[in-house]
């Protein structure tokens, strides 16, 4: 039905009221062409302090940006009072695109993701000798979400003067991951920073670790100027007590690279790991998958990797230690 007449003018036409005086919802975004580029360093109840300029700057994440959310170690577009002066509260635009995503879920039965950093190019795994005792399953976890993300692994193990790393090393030697070996000494004296300082050169480098392994403790030897608080093991669970809780990137003195201290897990869920992506970090057996039936689970009668180790293409050792990272989504990490 023609609620108007064939040639309505304006005064025909009737406008609803807008009480609120605002302006009209569109579609189109602003460019914000001027935007400071930034760094995010740390999230806070919804508050991010971003590095901007070598200034650190408070922001908040801008209504356009809907549902995408922003995490440390990503490069934002932020615009508003960049002066990072007290009480001030900028914007954040836009995320870039990111070059990396390291992802974890609760448990492997938990769909939602929550990624733990961005951008990094390096995954310290920091494990204790002893107090608490070393826990391979989780440190197998971390390796395939490494591996999932495109990342570098860096085994860091700490409080060698209690326990020799010497077992834990050779379960993880077929699968060449570099790896630091630390006491409280050497944390003490600063030799233990000085080495694995060397290993985080030009790299932006995520911490992460179970509870009470020294990750925090290492991270304030590396970046003494920004002490954290850490904690202690408890004596009776053998656990550690999480004193950090949230995660902080902190330039290495000199500027020679970024290191990222991330609170302490007790679980690392691989729900989100699309198992065929791991292959990609063992360059020697990915040939062989060429010959692999449809969806090969690469741990199966069929697989070709068994016939191409046989034919002496890669180490076994390789195809062991494959195989027992894409077995840990069936492993809870205390077993």
């Amino acid at each position: 039905m023609r609620r108007y007449g064939k040639n309505p003018d304006e005064d025909d036409i009737r406008v609803r009221p807008n009480p609120k005086g605002n302006r009209p919802r569109t579609n189109i975004r602003p460019k914000h062409a001027d935007a400071g580029e930034g760094l995010v360093l740390t999230v806070d109840r919804g508050r991010l302090t971003c590095l901007i300029d070598g200034r650190t700057v408070t922001a908040m994440k801008a209504r356009e940006l809907g549902r995408k959310s922003a995490v440390v170690g990503d490069r934002v577009a932020v615009v508003g009072d960049l002066t990072g002066a007290k009480d001030t509260l900028a914007r954040i635009v836009r995320v870039e695109p990111r070059t990396s995503t390291l992802r974890r879920t609760a448990d492997d039965d938990d769909p939602f993701e929550r990624v733990v950093v961005a951008n990094a190019d390096q995954l310290a795994i920091v494990t204790a000798l002893a107090d608490p005792e070393p826990r391979p399953r989780l440190i197998d976890r971390c390796l395939v979400a490494a591996y999932d993300a495109g990342l570098d692994p860096l085994l860091v193990l700490t409080k060698s003067d209690l326990a020799s790393a010497d077992s834990l090393l050779e379960s993880y030697g077929a699968l060449g991951v570099p790896y630091i070996v630390t006491n409280r000494d050497e944390l003490a004296d600063g030799s233990a920073a000085d080495r694995v300082r060397a290993g985080l050169a030009g790299r932006m480098t995520a911490f992460v670790g179970h509870s009470g392994v020294g990750k925090t403790t290492l991270v304030n030897a590396l970046v003494p100027e920004h002490r954290r608080a850490t904690g202690h093991v408890n004596a009776v669970t053998g656990r550690g007590r999480h004193t950090t809780t949230s995660a902080l990137a902190l330039p290495l003195p000199g500027g020679s690279g970024w290191v990222i201290d991330t609170p302490g897990v007790r679980s690392f869920g691989l729900h989100h790991v699309d198992p065929s992506r791991v292959i990609h970090a063992f360059p020697d057996l990915e040939p062989g998958t060429a010959g692999c039936p449809r969806a090969c689970s690469h741990d199966e009668p069929d697989c070709a990797l068994d016939e191409w180790v046989t034919d002496g293409h890669a180490d076994p050792a390789r195809l062991y230690s494959l195989r027992r990272l894409l077995a840990t989504r069936e492993r809870r990490e205390g077993d």
